[in-house]
């Protein structure tokens, strides 16, 4: 970075630090503007003697025209242009708030470089770029530098780039990877001959982006999605140099409602192929290098059973839920590794969930989950000694990361917490010791002193307790005067944990509190919790979430007045559910891409995704899923009543949640909610589920945001 960006980003934060210590308030004016209003076309939903009038089923556009559908562009134009007026008095400050959290991030910077197989990899940022270059050194960090994919110069001209799935094969010379410039998730695999600089002809398209060599150096696997629902469908065999078209299938999965992957084990020595889905699983291998061999089933699915392979040099170590909820360890031998042969290792026990094992030649490291905190258990194979990485905190997040290399006694690890920026560690598992690689900079200065952790249980509508963790600035007041964003998620198992974000830090210092709710549907505490928060228990996921709400109201955090929510996906489906459910007790709601219209998107089986949810929210053709579903589905049950401030967001190009489940649910909102509320939608129309892909124009959607809560706040800067 040079002088001149170092001076002037320096200045723009210490501006913006001297603003944030005089935040001022006065009331937003919005513009006396009218809404669009959607068209109305009656379709009617007849199913179990059940008949549902669906005005904006339309929307849906669905015989087939696409996202282009004129009539749908149009209406999701007006509403972009609605919420650009409504906003406009927020302009200025949306591109000061970017500023600010641009200014946090160093714009040049470089990965902890990883070891693999005689190389050091990494990706290093440059000032002013919005990718990245993925980069590699021979043996030694003082090597010089191959810059094996430029991606800032590859997503030129691209409104969205994604680059992933880096493979390099066995003797270094070959690098396969993924890409996708529509935010589809639909991946088209390439390879770079590493020697030469040249890109091969071998382009293969709707793939996961999940090349997998062989030990042959010549041959990778990858997973095949059918191109119209998405599903990962196929495991196909390419050899470099033939007709992509004529690849071997070596497995197809039948049943539509699992998931399917192909990977390499850690050694080196196998080919896996994974099925799953949210009940069972079933593993496939061969060995690395005997690539045409046929697969061979490691062990056939046991019903409502999951497990998966972990290697080792003498044996196979199995993860599984076998008579075991929270999962347990055991292990197998190279040959034999039908169920029967199975031995126990680490057994089950009911307070700790075994999320994960990393391995190495001499050691293993267990991912574990205590009273909702992640725990590092490391374990001899010399001797099956073992014990704990001690992290100190109350409320964090920590995971093994970046771990490549079998031959390792080094573990290297992630910590972070509300107050911690994200630090990499290098930790000595015969020795103990533990090195700081990495901590992520706050450029301008950030003193996690200056603000306040709490983690704090919740009681439930039944209950239950519900862990949820809280961070703020110092001086913040439990009066009831100040506002606080409380965020959820709460499906799939997903385990939200407390982490640092720089971005945050423009909330904290305008005198909002942050608060994460760890509700059932997540996996905080155990795999009972996800259970708990799934399939005809959904409803405790939004109790639960409603309670903590009613918690930070009660105990003066806040009030109904000054407090917000939010959430994505499928928390956009809890969104849209507690908006229902308790529409009083928040003042504005920001849903993300949510997941909104269950029963009608359950329904129909050709919209991306779907059979493989029926696992976590049932089958609307059952009776009583249908039922149960649409008691709770935000859609189903929009009402004649006053509903908070909405904010509305989703993307044209959204593989997860289709953009017409957000758009039929705001035309349905604006139709039937009462009072002077403000209800906005934006439609990203270049992006899809995850948003902008570059590593700045993410923040101009968390500026918008913002910009939305510090208006209804009436905080102008």
């Amino acid at each position: 970075m040079n002088k001149f960006l170092i001076v002037f980003t320096l200045t723009v934060f210490i501006a913006c630090n001297l603003k944030n210590s005089e935040t001022k308030k006065e009331m937003y004016k919005w513009p006396d503007v009218s809404a669009p209003v959607a068209e109305k076309k009656a379709h009617w939903r007849t199913i179990h003697g059940d008949s549902v009038l669906d005005n904006y089923y339309w929307m849906y556009d669905y015989f087939g025209k696409g996202p282009d559908s004129t009539k749908v562009v149009e209406y999701l134009t007006a509403e972009n242009a609605y919420l650009d007026t409504m906003m406009s008095g927020t302009k200025q400050f949306q591109g000061d708030l970017f500023t600010e959290m641009k200014a946090r991030i160093k714009e040049k910077d470089e990965d902890v470089p990883v070891f693999q197989n005689g190389y050091y990899y990494y990706s290093r940022t440059e000032d002013g770029k919005q990718y990245f270059k993925y980069c590699r050194k021979k043996g030694s960090l003082e090597a010089p530098e191959e810059i094996l994919l430029d991606i800032d110069k590859m997503a030129e001209g691209h409104p969205y780039y994604s680059a992933r799935g880096f493979a390099v094969s066995d003797d270094n010379k070959l690098l396969a990877f993924g890409v996708d410039n529509v935010s589809r998730r639909q991946y088209t695999i390439y390879v770079k001959n590493l020697e030469t600089g040249e890109i091969l002809p071998d382009a293969i398209k709707g793939t996961g982006a999940d090349p997998t060599w062989a030990g042959d150096n010549k041959t990778f696997f990858y997973t095949s999605n059918n191109p119209v629902t998405l599903l990962s469908e196929k495991i196909k065999r390419h050899t470099l140099g033939s007709d992509a078209s004529k690849d071997v299938t070596v497995y197809e999965e039948k049943d539509k409602t699992n998931y399917i992957g192909v990977g390499k084990s850690k050694n080196k020595q196998y080919i896996f192929i994974y099925s799953g889905g949210t009940l069972s699983s079933e593993t496939f291998y061969i060995k690395a290098a005997e690539p045409a061999a046929a697969f061979r089933i490691f062990q056939p699915r046991m019903k409502e059973v999951l497990y998966d392979i972990i290697p080792l040099a003498d044996r196979f170590l199995i993860r599984t839920n076998k008579d075991a909820k929270n999962f347990k360890l055991m292990e197998c031998p190279l040959e034999k590794t039908e169920f029967e042969n199975w031995k126990e290792v680490i057994p089950h026990r009911p307070d700790v969930l075994v999320e994960g094992v990393d391995e190495f030649k001499d050691f293993i490291v267990i991912n574990e989950r205590k009273d909702g905190l992640i725990q590092l258990r490391v374990r001899s194979l010399k001797d099956n000694s073992d014990y704990y990485i001690d992290f100190g905190e109350a409320a964090y997040t920590a995971f093994s990361n970046g771990n490549p290399e079998y031959n390792s006694a080094v573990v290297r690890y992630v910590y972070t917490s509300l107050t911690t920026p994200v630090s990499v560690y290098d930790y000595n598992m015969g020795t103990k010791e533990k090195k700081l690689m990495k901590q992520q900079e706050v450029v301008g200065g950030y003193n996690p002193a200056d603000y306040v952790t709490e983690r704090v249980t919740v009681t439930s509508k039944d209950g239950v307790k519900i862990p949820m963790s809280i961070v703020y600035k110092k001086g913040f007041k439990k009066d009831g005067s100040s506002p606080l964003l409380l965020y959820g998620y709460g499906s799939y198992g997903a385990s939200m944990d407390a982490s640092f974000n720089s971005s945050r830090i423009s909330l904290l210092n305008r005198g909002f509190a942050y608060a994460i709710a760890h509700i059932r549907g997540g996996q905080e505490l155990g795999r009972l919790w996800y259970e708990d928060g799934k399939m005809f228990k959904k409803k405790n996921t939004f109790s639960d979430f409603i309670a903590c709400g009613e918690y930070l109201v009660s105990d003066k955090y806040t009030s109904r007045e000054h407090l917000y929510a939010q959430g994505g996906s499928a928390g956009g489906l809890l969104m849209g559910a507690v908006v229902n459910m308790a529409p009083d007790l928040w003042h504005g709601v920001i849903a993300q891409v949510p997941f909104v219209d269950v029963v009608n998107t359950m329904l129909d089986e050709s919209i991306p995704l779907t059979t493989n949810e029926f696992d976590e929210w049932g089958n609307p053709k059952n009776k009583d899923a249908y039922e149960y579903m649409k008691s709770y589905s935000p859609y189903e049950n929009v009402e004649k009543k006053a509903y908070p401030n909405l904010l509305v967001t989703t993307g044209l190009h959204d593989s997860q949640v289709q953009y017409f489940e957000p758009a039929k649910w705001v035309a349905k909102l604006r139709e039937m909610k009462t009072g002077k509320n403000i209800l906005l939608l934006h439609t990203n129309m270049d992006f899809g589920h995850g948003g902008a892909s570059g590593r700045f124009d993410y923040l101009k959607d968390i500026a918008l945001n913002y910009a939305f809560l510090f208006a209804l706040e009436g905080i102008t800067r």
